[in-house]
């Protein structure tokens, strides 16, 4: 193998270890800052959204569709909040706007 190849793992693994370790060496109590709490608390949401928004976008034909997708998926989560409901809605969006655009 290539030797960058092993550089490259060994720069991700140290990464990750530090990741993990750097909490448990400097975070011995509890946080009580409430900004620090509240900032924590959101960001796996934060994340989640990140991750699945350019997916969501790209996963037709056509951004547009799933741009469609998306306004009716937040339309129908809104105000209903049914998974079944929303999943269902945005599928029918795509299919409809794929004849569209």
């Amino acid at each position: 193998m290539n030797a960058s190849i092993y550089k490259s793992l060994l720069i991700m693994i140290i990464t990750i270890y530090m990741i993990r370790l750097l909490p448990l060496l400097f975070l011995r109590r509890e946080i009580t800052n409430k900004w620090l709490k509240s900032f924590l608390f959101y960001v796996p949401y934060v994340t989640l959204a990140v991750m699945t928004f350019p997916a969501i976008l790209h996963a037709s034909s056509s951004i547009w569709c799933g741009a469609a997708a998306l306004v009716v998926g937040l339309l129908a989560a809104w105000f209903n909040g049914d998974l079944f409901v929303v999943a269902i809605s945005c599928c029918l969006t795509v299919l409809v706007t794929s004849f569209i655009f």
